[in-house]
C-alpha cells in the first residue's frame, strides 16, 4: 500500500526535528524543566518567536540589541495580520530589541500595549557572541554567558509570571524561551513551529498541554476559540 503524501511529509518533519534536537543537544534543557512543573493559570495562550534578524540569517550568536532585518519586519507584520481578530488582551515580551520590536509591531495591530518581561530574554552566550552558531550546543555553558541551569530557571520564572492570569495572552520571545516552555509543559515541537515569527497556540485539556501553529486553528479565521 502506498503511503499518503501527507504521512510522508509528517515523517520528514519529525525526522528533521529529531535531527535538530540531537545536533544542538536541545534535549539537555529537559532535565531542568520537569521539577517542579510550572503551573500556568491560563488554559490557553499564544506564543511568537521574534522576527528574523541578520544574526539569524547569518547564523551567529547575537548581541542583545540586534534589530529585525527587513524580512523580520515583514514576518512580524504577517503575524500581526494572522492574529488581528484573535481577541488577545495582553502582550508580554522579552525586552531584547528583536523581541521588543516584534512586540510593538504586533501591539500596534492588536491595539494592546506590550509589557516587558526581562526574564523572557534569550540565553546570553557570552564570549560566543559574534561567532557562528551553526554548531550550537545547548548543553555547553559558554564562558561569561548564562549556564543552562540559570537560563532555564530564569525563563521558567518569567513564564509563570507572564501566565498568571486567565486573560487572553500573547508571549513574544525567543527560540530558547520556546524550548523551555515546550519541555516545561510536556509538548513536542516541530520544525515548522520554531521558525521566526510563527504564531503558536497552546491549550490545556484535562491537564495535558497541546501546541499547534495558529494558522491551523480557528484563530487564523477570526473564529471563537473560547479564551
Amino acid at each position: 500500500m502506498m503511503t499518503p503524501p501527507e504521512s510522508t511529509e509528517e515523517s520528514d518533519a519529525e525526522s528533521a526535528w529529531r535531527e535538530r534536537v540531537a545536533k544542538h543537544r536541545i534535549d539537555a534543557i529537559a532535565s531542568h524543566c520537569q521539577v517542579p512543573p510550572i503551573k500556568p493559570q491560563v488554559n490557553r495562550f499564544a506564543f511568537l518567536r521574534h522576527g528574523e534578524t541578520q544574526g539569524n540569517h547569518l547564523r551567529i550568536f547575537q548581541h542583545a540589541e540586534i534589530e529585525l532585518n527587513q524580512t523580520g519586519i515583514e514576518q512580524a507584520v504577517q503575524a500581526a495580520t494572522l492574529l488581528a481578530a484573535s481577541g488577545l488582551a495582553r502582550v508580554i515580551a522579552s525586552d531584547m530589541t528583536r523581541a521588543w520590536q516584534t512586540a510593538n509591531i504586533l501591539s500596534n495591530r492588536l491595539g494592546v500595549a506590550p509589557v516587558a518581561e526581562p526574564r523572557l530574554r534569550e540565553r546570553w552566550f557570552g564570549d560566543l557572541v559574534g561567532t557562528s552558531s551553526a554548531d550550537l550546543d545547548w548543553s555547553f555553558d559558554p564562558p561569561n554567558g548564562d549556564s543552562l541551569a540559570d537560563f532555564v530557571s530564569r525563563t521558567r520564572s518569567g513564564l509563570e509570571a507572564a501566565l498568571d492570569t486567565d486573560q487572553p495572552t500573547l508571549l513574544i520571545a525567543h527560540g530558547g524561551t520556546l524550548y523551555v516552555l515546550a519541555y516545561s509543559l510536556g509538548v513536542t515541537l516541530g520544525e515548522e513551529m520554531v521558525k521566526n515569527a510563527t504564531p503558536l497556540f497552546f491549550e490545556r485539556r484535562e491537564d495535558a498541554w497541546t501546541v499547534k501553529p495558529v494558522a491551523d486553528t480557528a484563530l487564523a479565521r477570526g473564529g471563537n476559540i473560547g479564551w
